[in-house]
């Protein structure tokens, strides 16, 4: 018979409670924190060229230009594929800034005319920081 303490060793229990809290918390946290970029829905097979150290920012204004020729400035598609109309897009989107950066981005197998097109554009427009994307045609490093 057991005389004194009566009672029952009872389990070691861990409160989860305040755990799932700071879960929930933390989770809230990164779904409202994170940003949700959308690059470019087009996939385009660019030209390539060596590969060099450059500086490169990212480019405040992107027309692209697909295999068929349609035209693309940021993510919205160009009706048509006349000058005027890639001007008036491009107006809407750069707005008065005419020191931007533009990037041209034209899959390889596009024709010559609708990059001249679009350079004709942006030429039009005031533009006069334009670059063409490549890749390098050497991945993971330089020659």
């Amino acid at each position: 018979m057991r005389i004194g303490n009566d009672r029952r060793s009872d389990d070691f229990e861990i409160n989860v409670i305040p755990l799932i809290d700071v879960l929930l918390t933390l989770l809230m946290f990164f779904v409202l924190t994170t940003t949700f970029v959308q690059h470019s829905r087009l996939q385009v097979n660019l030209p390539q060229a060596s590969a060099q150290d450059r500086d490169m920012q990212p480019p405040a204004l992107t027309v692209m230009v697909d295999r068929a020729g349609h035209f693309y400035v940021g993510s919205d598609e160009v009706a048509g594929t006349s000058v005027d109309q890639l001007k008036q897009a491009i107006a809407r989107v750069a707005g008065d800034e005419r020191d931007r950066q533009v990037t041209i981005r034209a899959d390889a197998m596009s024709s010559h005319q609708s990059v001249v097109t679009a350079m004709d554009a942006l030429g039009q427009l005031g533009f006069t920081h334009l670059a063409i994307a490549t890749t390098p045609d050497h991945p993971g490093g330089s020659q």
